[in-house]
């Protein structure tokens, strides 16, 4: 292998998304997977064993979460150029990406070209965030965040819970737990419980 090839390791769950990134960048005369995995954990061991020079990663994985994969790449490796490729739009699932170090984030369904461009700026440095992706978090800026309480008492009623039964869960009182939904309506701009949860989940706050 010619040393100067940009070595990609590919994380995703779905054999169809590896077998397609590794073709496309099979066919560049820069790049070449060197190695993919099917979970978190085997992402994090294979990036150990190849130290690639570029790692694609998936936010849903089905042991550890694309976040903790990334914050345990570069806690051993704090110079890792992690690129993200997700088909999660959602601008908290961006905004926690990018803070816990990924260097970039693109879109499964964008142009191909918009990837390899992606992984070569990654690969030299750069940041890579196409103009979907930046748009999708500065739309939410200004946003008031979700405390984790309120995240906790949305993940229940996202199960369809009442107010009763999501005290009972979290072991706090009913009006504690009509407080917190009121908050968390008027905080994502919905009309209704459901239209929060529907809200939460598009924007990656939980995730079912």
């Amino acid at each position: 292998m010619t040393p100067s090839l940009i070595r990609v390791l590919c994380v995703d769950d779905h054999a169809l998304v590896r077998e397609g990134l590794a073709a496309l960048i099979n066919r560049q005369t820069d790049m070449q997977v060197i190695a993919e995995a099917t979970s978190g954990s085997d992402g994090i061991e294979l990036f150990r064993i190849h130290r690639p020079d570029v790692a694609l990663v998936d936010l849903r994985l089905p042991d550890i979460g694309g976040i903790e994969v990334i914050a345990r790449i570069l806690e051993e490796k704090p110079d890792a150029r992690i690129l993200v490729v997700s088909s999660s739009e959602g601008d908290v699932d961006i905004h926690r990406a990018l803070s816990a170090g990924a260097m970039g984030y693109v879109l499964k369904g964008m142009p191909r070209e918009a990837l390899l461009q992606a992984i070569r700026k990654v690969h030299r440095g750069d940041k890579a965030i196409p103009p979907e992706v930046a748009a999708a978090v500065a739309g939410h800026l200004t946003d008031e965040p979700l405390t984790p309480r309120e995240i906790e008492v949305l993940t229940v009623l996202a199960t369809g819970a009442r107010n009763k039964e999501i005290a009972t869960t979290l072991g706090i009182s009913e009006d504690t737990v009509k407080m917190h939904v009121k908050s968390i309506i008027t905080k994502l701009g919905a009309e209704d419980r459901t239209g929060a949860v529907t809200t939460a989940i598009k924007r990656g706050v939980i995730h079912l």
